[in-house]
This record gives C-alpha cells, sequence and structure tokens, in this order.
C-alpha cells in the first residue's frame, strides 16, 4: 500500500508538470556522500526527467565547488564551507534546502592515538581536500587536542585518492580528514577514528542546495517540485529500506548493505525540521535560513 502511495504521488506531480510545459533544464552537482542519496534516489527512480533536473556527479568537494564555479551546473550541493567561499563573490549565492546534519559522518582518522600525537615530536603527515570542509575539521581538531606546536605536512588530495591509504604504507604519523562512505575503505585499510562531528555542536557540517537568486526565481517550480521528491525518497528509506539501498548502490562506491545502513546513522536529516539548538549555531556562524524552502 505504502509502494503504490508514492507511485501514485509522483505520477500525479510528473503529470501536472508535464501538462505545463517541459521547464528549462536545471543542473546539481553533488558527490557521493550519503546525505544526498535522496536525490540519487529520485535520479534513479526516473522522478527528475519529468522536472527537467539535470544530476552531475563528482568525486571530491572542491572538484564540485569548481564545477560550479565554471558554469557547468545552476545549482550544488555542498556544506556551509563552500558557501562561505563562494558568497564571497556572489552575494545572490543562498542555501535553498536544508538536507542533512552530520552526526558522526565526518571523522578524522589517524594511525595514532590522539594520546601519542600529543606525545610525539615527529613530523605529522595530514591528508584532506584543502578546498573543502575538511580543513575545518582539521584545524578544530588540532586546536582540540593541543596539536598547534606539531610540524604539520597538509597533503591536498581528493577523497577518491585518499581512500586508497593504508596504515602499513604510512611512514610517518598521519592524520586523515574524510567522510562517510571513504571513511569505511580507511577503517579496512587499518585507520583508526580518532573524532567525529557526533561529539557536538561545534564541530559542525551541514549540508544543503545551493544556488544564485536568480537561479532559485528562475526554477523555482523544479526546486519546489525537488523538495517534494526528496521528501517522498526518504519515506521509502524509512518504509523499505532495502529498495532504497538496491536503488541507490551504484552511487554509493561498493558501499555493502550493512556500511551503507551503519552510516545513516552518521548524519541526521533535517529537510523538514530544523531544532532550535541547530538554528542558533547556524545564525552564530552567519549561515542564513531564511529563505529556505
Amino acid at each position: 500500500m505504502f509502494k503504490k502511495t508514492v507511485l501514485l504521488s509522483a505520477s500525479l506531480f510528473f503529470l501536472c508538470s508535464c501538462s505545463l510545459g517541459q521547464p528549462e533544464r536545471l543542473k546539481i552537482s553533488l558527490t557521493t556522500w550519503i546525505g544526498y542519496t535522496p536525490i540519487f534516489y529520485a535520479k534513479e527512480k526516473g522522478w527528475l526527467e519529468p522536472l527537467n533536473i539535470k544530476i552531475v556527479s563528482v568525486s571530491s568537494l572542491s572538484e564540485n565547488m569548481y564545477l560550479y564555479q565554471a558554469g557547468n551546473s545552476d545549482a550544488y550541493a555542498g556544506t556551509q564551507y563552500e558557501y562561505e567561499l563562494l558568497v564571497r563573490n556572489d552575494p545572490s549565492l543562498m542555501p535553498i534546502m536544508m538536507l542533512d546534519r552530520s552526526n558522526g559522518g565526518d571523522v578524522i582518522m589517524g594511525n595514532r592515538s590522539i594520546e601519542q600525537l600529543k606525545n610525539s615530536e615527529e613530523t605529522l603527515d595530514a591528508y584532506l581536500e584543502m578546498d573543502s570542509i575538511n580543513i575545518v575539521l582539521m584545524q578544530d581538531f588540532i586546536r582540540k587536542y593541543a596539536l598547534e606546536n606539531k610540524t604539520i605536512n597538509y597533503i591536498n588530495k581528493d577523497q577518491a585518492y585518499i581512500s586508497t591509504l593504508e596504515v602499513k604504507d604510512m611512514k610517518r604519523e598521519t592524520l586523515i580528514a574524510t567522510y562517510t562512505p571513504y571513511n569505511c575503505d580507511l577503517k579496512r585499510h587499518g585507520f583508526k577514528e580518532l573524532a567525529s562531528t557526533n561529539e557536538s555542536l561545534d564541530l559542525l557540517v551541514v549540508d544543503a542546495l545551493f544556488a544564485t537568486e536568480e537561479v532559485f526565481n528562475t526554477h523555482h517550480k523544479q526546486f519546489l517540485g525537488l523538495k517534494k521528491l526528496v521528501n517522498d525518497a526518504l519515506l521509502v528509506l524509512k518504509n523499505d529500506p532495502d529498495a532504497f539501498y538496491m536503488t541507490v548502490k551504484p552511487h554509493m562506491l561498493g558501499m555493502d548493505k550493512e556500511a551503507f545502513f551503519n552510516s545513516l546513522n552518521d548524519i541526521v536529516w533535517i529537510n523538514n525540521e530544523i531544532s532550535v539548538e541547530l538554528r542558533e549555531r547556524m545564525e552564530e556562524m552567519g549561515f542564513p535560513i531564511r529563505d529556505l524552502i
């Protein structure tokens, strides 16, 4: 009965959309972050076609930002870090739809314990995507555990490369800033989780869909439609998680079902409701939420 209801809802929406004529193409870029899987689900089910929305998938946060800057996407899914950089050049950029809050999905991993790092005088290798939220997490970790006096060698690599690293190949103490699902490979390769965003809102990472005011106005109905489809996809995830997983599996970098469901514990969906505490924290860091769909 549930499946029939969702399909009927989607079908009625598509029929209404088609009757109004095909809208202008809307290109949205995003990475394989688990918090974006409702959009991937909608894509795989063909729900985005009547809305004329095209999804462009990339492997790294920085690549996604550069793709958007080059004009190869109209909107992008990302974190507050990319927003803070891009809004400097275009003040009309704004978050239009919240997706999730990291609840352990962004992590610092390493080949030594925190105590070993504190007591060592060795140079430390830090792997991360420099032009991404990774740098914020790494800097917060270094401050929190008083590692500022260490000599740190920052190594800028994308997550596809970082996920291939193995503890046995590391010649020095190593820290890694990463996120789900890449942390699963790193865990298999011997790295241990040292800290994550699940500890408090002090280490905050939120994901949203961003666009300029002009793009939002031009594609307003498509964004409204996408919002509805994200909600429909999350309803499927709640009621038929196995079917949801099988649909988005091609985008999950080989993540098996158990790892996928464990990773869902690393995020909190905030597409429909934002807690008072989170709202206050986002306002505190200058993240606008007044125009959200």
